[in-house]
């Protein structure tokens, strides 16, 4: 009888060995692609999109990195996968992640070639993985209590996570406004509550935070530019409907041109009617995500009503959110929107742009972050790196224990696994091992991308753990 594919045709096999050399080998490259980034002196990438247009991106932000390039390798697709999980559950650490996962998959490979079986090397690194999770739990330190030493903690994890991005030569200034921000959350965590805007121009230090709401768009032809105690409505509504449309390929005929004024004048008192009834809900502000046409900005201007045209969706989202308002779409039953609510509008200059300040809007803790920057790539790369910051702050505020970097809590858990390993019989002690050294590569490939001799240094920082020395890590600031 002949044998049956019950694969499609053109799909590939692999089995046993090469299946599991191929996964190594997928995935210790994306590890190796990444680990030059690690580190406060960890390289960046230059990113060529493709197409016609293609775009130049300059980051060492390892989820952007996995982002940018397509791998058709399965283990290759995991790492990537868990990069980005990393970068949207804490919003840091995801080179870090992927280069200790490469590093294991590296330490299987060499554990797999002395035929010992997979299911001992996963037993050996389960216990291994409880145990320097005690190790971390223990070391931990929480100053939650203490609002001073808590701050300062906030200001140090800022600075650690921005030693390693483009603004680390501006980290206290940073860290400063990442953390009057978070801190502004009053604990909620929403990081929704905090705009970025990026405006070419000024140098970095010229950032700074604004205690409001910014929206980057113009105020209409003739209309209030300063407003107090505004009723803002937020609505996603065609506005264009005083210019005839052809819908659907849709026709009309006509045997004369004043058919084409009846026509015109039916759809200017349809969006009359409209902005009728828009009118009627008491607003003194109308936003919409759409674009307002003249005819129906005109009839706002007359009626003293500031209509702000074409806020994108994550604006009209935010802001939304912030005034405490609603986006509708329909305006027949005006007791059923919820509207907006803020103190004062009026715009500001920034650079050579006017912007809309929102001030005293109905949820007090947002914020805005105004990026300044000379060039649109350094702008992109200032706005992941300050991100980067404040979904580990938020992260922080809710779980309060912080432990010690520099290579320092890595190498805590590779003595504490090698202990282990040492006091195991059986093969599952050469798994712990190998979990151990795989742990000692971070502190190891910071120092290599730093220019240091890595094999003195770890071997230093070892020594100083087996004495104890518990809180001793690399520093790369000198």
């Amino acid at each position: 009888m002949a044998p049956m594919n019950i694969f499609r045709q053109g799909a590939d096999e692999e089995k046993a060995e090469t299946a599991r050399m191929s996964s190594f080998i997928g995935a210790i490259a994306i590890g190796d692609l990444v680990k030059s980034t690690l580190g406060p002196k960890g390289m960046d990438k230059i990113l060529l999109g493709g197409g016609k247009g293609a775009s130049v991106t300059v980051t060492n932000d390892g989820a952007t990195i996995l982002k940018a390039i397509g791998v058709d390798n399965p283990a290759a697709k995991v790492l990537v996968d868990m990069s980005k999980v990393q970068d949207d559950e804490v919003g840091d650490g995801t080179t870090s992640v992927t280069v200790l996962a490469a590093e294991l998959l590296r330490e299987a490979e060499l554990l797999i070639a002395k035929k010992i079986h997979p299911q001992t090397i996963i037993a050996g690194w389960r216990k291994a993985t409880q145990t320097a999770r005690d190790a971390l739990r223990e070391a931990a330190v929480d100053h939650s209590n203490d609002p001073a030493r808590f701050q300062e903690d906030l200001l140090n994890i800022a600075r650690t996570t921005l030693s390693s991005k483009l603004l680390t030569h501006h980290k206290d200034h940073f860290s400063q406004l990442a953390v009057d921000a978070v801190m502004r959350l009053k604990g909620s965590g929403n990081l929704e509550a905090i705009h970025i805007i990026k405006k070419l121009g000024g140098s970095l230090t010229d950032s700074y935070l604004d205690e409001g709401f910014l929206l980057d768009k113009k105020i209409g032809v003739n209309q209030p530019k300063r407003l107090e105690n505004v009723k803002i409505l937020i609505a996603n509504t065609g506005m264009d409907t005083d210019k005839i449309r052809c819908i659907f390929g849709s026709r009309v005929r006509v045997d004369s041109t004043a058919k084409v004024a009846e026509i015109e004048m039916a759809e200017k008192e349809k969006m009359k009617e409209k902005v009728d009834r828009i009118l009627k809900h008491g607003i003194n502000c109308f936003i919409n995500r759409q674009l307002i046409y003249n005819y129906p900005e005109q009839l706002f201007a007359q009626a003293g009503v500031m209509a702000i045209e074409h806020a994108d969706f994550a604006g009209v989202e935010r802001l939304a959110l912030v005034t405490g308002g609603e986006i509708s779409s329909t305006f027949d039953h005006p007791e059923m929107v919820k509207l907006g609510h803020c103190k004062l509008i009026e715009e500001v200059m920034i650079g050579e742009d006017l912007l809309i300040h929102f001030s005293g809007v109905a949820m007090g803790e947002a914020c805005t972050i105004v990026l300044r920057g000379a060039t649109q790539q350094i702008l992109d790369e200032a706005e992941r790196s300050l991100h980067d910051a404040l979904c580990v702050l938020a992260q922080t505020v809710k779980e309060p224990r912080t432990v010690y970097g520099g290579g320092c809590s890595e190498m805590l858990m590779a003595k504490v696994v090698s202990d282990l390993a040492n006091r195991t019989p059986g093969k599952e002690a050469v798994a712990m091992e190998s979990f151990a050294k795989a742990l000692m590569m971070l502190p190891t490939i910071i120092a290599d991308n730093a220019g240091y001799d890595s094999a003195d240094l770890v071997a230093q920082l070892r020594a100083a753990h087996q004495e104890n020395k518990s809180s001793w890590g690399l520093s790369e600031c000198t």
